[in-house]
């Protein structure tokens, strides 16, 4: 697990909710709270998607919808003149770029033995967190799952030019 302050806000939602950065990511939950507070309840329902809509519908064994799908309705409840009271986004890595991560690091762990591997982000009072976590079908000591998301995740931070600090 490894903690990430965001140092720039702004450029940060702009990332999330304009730009296509974290489209590839799928969501576990979101909650974002204005005036009320939404929730949105990432598990996908692919009997909702028409035969013709096959483009829309994730990979055999995605449970997640993709962040690109919520992203609209995120942006909607959050644009506007005030910022939000605060938000939560939890954020998955897809199952194909899950055993891309095990493949590329040459981990033993079962492919079906990853339940997530999980980025949450957490806004409250002008800041922003980022956090990452693991979940496994078993308990191990090792930690080598953990360090390759911990280092994929920083990786992508400084692909995308998302400045943090790590805590």
């Amino acid at each position: 697990m490894k903690a990430f302050q965001i140092a720039d806000v702004k450029d940060f939602m702009k990332k999330i909710l304009l730009q296509d950065t974290f489209d590839a990511f799928r969501v576990s939950e979101v909650s974002i709270t204005t005036a009320a507070t939404y929730a949105i309840d990432g598990i996908l329902h692919p009997e909702f998607y028409s035969s013709d809509e096959t483009d829309v519908l994730p990979d055999e064994g995605e449970t997640y919808i993709s962040w690109k799908e919520v992203k609209p309705f995120c942006f909607f409840v959050i644009k506007g003149k005030k910022t939000p009271l605060n938000f939560k986004i939890v954020f998955l890595l897809s199952r194909e770029n899950i055993q891309k991560l095990l493949d590329i690091n040459g981990l033993t762990i079962d492919f079906e033995d990853v339940l997530g591997l999980y980025l949450n982000c957490q806004y409250e009072k002008d800041s922003l967190m980022c956090v990452t976590g693991t979940a496994l079908r078993f308990f191990t000591l090792d930690k080598s799952l953990d360090h390759a998301w911990d280092d994929m995740v920083t990786k992508f931070f400084k692909q995308q030019e998302i400045v943090f600090e790590e805590m």
